[in-house]
């Protein structure tokens, strides 16, 4: 049943997506740090994480589960540090991915070339 569940919950995030992209002047970039933002103010209101762990891959998967992350990595860095923890706490969960995608950017940055 949890595999049913994360792939409609995952399949409902990409299709409303996709509604957005094809019914507005947004761009995917625009459109990826909304479903971000959308991600972040979610956890800041407590609700995020309740859904992840109802949704399981179908929440943990898309972008907006960076919002997540780099959000609940503040909340847990200012409950233990103050403003410094907050400050730093994005590093202690999101560091990892970051540097990774910056990376692998740099990698395939060496090996293609853009189009235009």
């Amino acid at each position: 049943m949890q595999y049913l569940i994360a792939f409609v919950v995952g399949g409902l995030v990409g299709a409303i997506g996709q509604i957005i992209f094809d019914t507005t002047k947004l761009t995917m970039g625009q459109l990826m740090v909304a479903f971000v933002i959308a991600g972040s103010l979610l956890t800041g209101l407590g609700l995020y994480e309740p859904f992840v762990k109802w949704a399981g891959a179908g929440a943990f998967i898309p972008v907006s589960n960076f919002g997540f992350v780099l959000t609940k990595g503040v909340l847990e860095g200012a409950k233990a540090g103050g403003l410094y923890g907050a400050l730093s706490g994005v590093f202690t969960l999101a560091g990892g991915p970051v540097a990774t995608a910056i990376f692998f950017g740099f990698v395939f940055a060496l090996f293609f070339r853009p189009r235009g």
